[in-house]
């Protein structure tokens, strides 16, 4: 098997994947899984996908994800991991479908609207 490539997004996120088989290694922007996501949650987030296919020590990642906060991250790589799992195994489709692990969350930050403090606040109103 070569290194299969896939991209997740979510938010302001952008995650590209590198899968090829390995020793189970998990790198996030040059570290360790525990190193960039410290937080447990946020690292279980991550590994759902591959808890899902009960896969994992075998396939190595090497990931590269930029943009937006750490759990807009988290779940771009997942979107990312699910997405070159489906790759690998055509079978995988649908237990990761299943868990919704393979739709792009589309929901990003409403704009600022002008006239107001924020996208639909508004400020005090006074009738006198």
């Amino acid at each position: 098997m070569e290194i299969i490539n896939a991209v997740g997004r979510r938010k302001a996120s952008v995650a590209r994947i590198f899968m090829k088989k390995g020793s189970g290694k998990l790198v996030i922007n040059g570290k360790s899984l525990e190193v960039y996501f410290p937080q447990k949650h946020v690292q279980n987030k991550v590994l759902e996908p591959l808890q899902t296919v009960e896969l994992g020590p075998e396939l190595d990642f090497k990931i590269n994800v930029d943009g937006g906060g750490f759990k807009g991250q988290a779940e771009a790589v997942r979107l990312g991991i699910s997405r070159a799992l489906v790759k690998l195994n055509e079978d995988f489709k649908k237990p990761l479908k299943d868990k919704k692990y393979l739709t792009r969350d589309s929901r990003v930050v409403e704009r600022k609207k002008y006239g107001k403090p924020k996208a639909r606040k508004s400020f005090q109103f006074s009738k006198r």
